[in-house]
């Protein structure tokens, strides 16, 4: 009888792992039909860049004085579309925006992709462009690749202006959420099954805690493709740059006295995702640097404040020129 129990036992163990296992092939196949039935619906606005093997999705409009601008986590460089930045600076200026690694049409190859590497390859895809000193937006996690190539390459910059960003390590506890996301193996895994279905449960919150205490803006609501967002390729770029967040603060955070251009540093007052003492403490570190913490916004200001932001990047360019003028005039002398 025990013998038998056993077996009986074994049997239903090996049951329940077959069902376990057919439910995960059903949920990777929904996901999979999800994400190309999204990049379909959503196909590239813009054109193509090789750089170092790897296949980035940029756009290009507009003349004049150059601006980049880069995107944040969970979401592509459309974004800037969508919020009327774009659209607004390339009204006199040449606006570049690239989808970073792996996100909206992107390539992401399998390799460690912190903000300094994430910088020197957006570097070298600006010099293929010919774009030549321009002012760097960054919003998000994208204030961390603008800070690397500012750092990195000071002569090719006219100036920075960063958007509700995390400057300074601290103990954040989304991280251990998205760490294994990021791992080899496991984070394939979850990926292609469970993630993204936890994604759409929880997205609607998600949104609202991006732009509180401001509403979620009609444009987003409309524009913006959670579908796209929930992509097991996009989830993986997602939850790496959340994984290394933490430490490419820590080592940008050494180096942001050396920042001698033009920078603006804005925050919303009402930030739920990032603290406005992380744009407090930037301000302090970086010599004749400007902050604004724009009141009645939260961490998508440049969706609700959209003409402070075009602001901020005319009064960097500005400064920029002032400066060249400056310089120019004293080796004259």
């Amino acid at each position: 009888m025990t013998l038998f129990r056993r077996l009986r036992r074994l049997r239903g163990s090996q049951s329940g792992l077959l069902t376990i296992a057919a439910g995960l092939s059903v949920l990777a196949g929904i996901n999979a039909t999800v994400a190309r039935r999204a990049e379909r619906k959503h196909p590239p606005e813009g054109r193509f860049i090789t750089v170092d093997g790897v296949r980035l999705h940029y756009t290009d409009q507009g003349t004049g004085q150059p601006v980049v601008l880069v995107h944040g986590n969970a979401v592509s460089g459309r974004d800037y579309d969508t919020s009327g930045v774009a659209e607004m600076l390339a009204r006199t200026n040449r606006v570049i925006i690239i989808d970073r690694p792996g996100f909206g049409h992107s390539e992401r190859p399998p390799r460690v992709w912190t903000a300094e590497q994430q910088a020197e390859l957006l570097h070298k895809a600006l010099a293929s462009l010919q774009v030549q000193r321009p002012v760097i937006v960054g919003h998000s996690w994208g204030r961390l690749v603008a800070l690397a190539l500012a750092i990195g390459h000071p002569a090719d910059t006219a100036g920075v202006v960063l958007l509700s960003g995390y400057y300074f390590p601290t103990l954040r506890l989304d991280v251990p959420l998205v760490a294994p996301v990021a791992t080899p193996v496991l984070g394939d895994l979850l990926r292609y099954t469970v993630s993204p279905v936890l994604g759409w449960l929880l997205m609607p919150a998600f949104k609202r805690s991006l732009f509180a205490p401001a509403r979620v803006p009609p444009r987003f609501k409309a524009d913006y493709s959670a579908a796209m967002a929930l992509r097991p390729s996009q989830i993986r770029a997602t939850a790496e740059d959340g994984t290394l967040m933490v430490p490419s603060a820590q080592l940008l955070s050494k180096r942001y006295g050396e920042l001698a251009m033009p920078v603006v540093i804005m925050a919303g007052h009402g930030d739920k995702i990032v603290s406005n003492r992380q744009a407090e403490r930037l301000h302090a570190a970086i010599p004749g640097s400007v902050l604004h913490i724009v009141g009645g916004v939260g961490h998508m200001l440049h969706h609700i404040a959209s003409w402070a932001v075009v602001t901020a990047v005319a009064d960097v360019l500005r400064k920029s020129e002032e400066k060249v003028l400056a310089t120019h005039q004293a080796k004259a002398r």
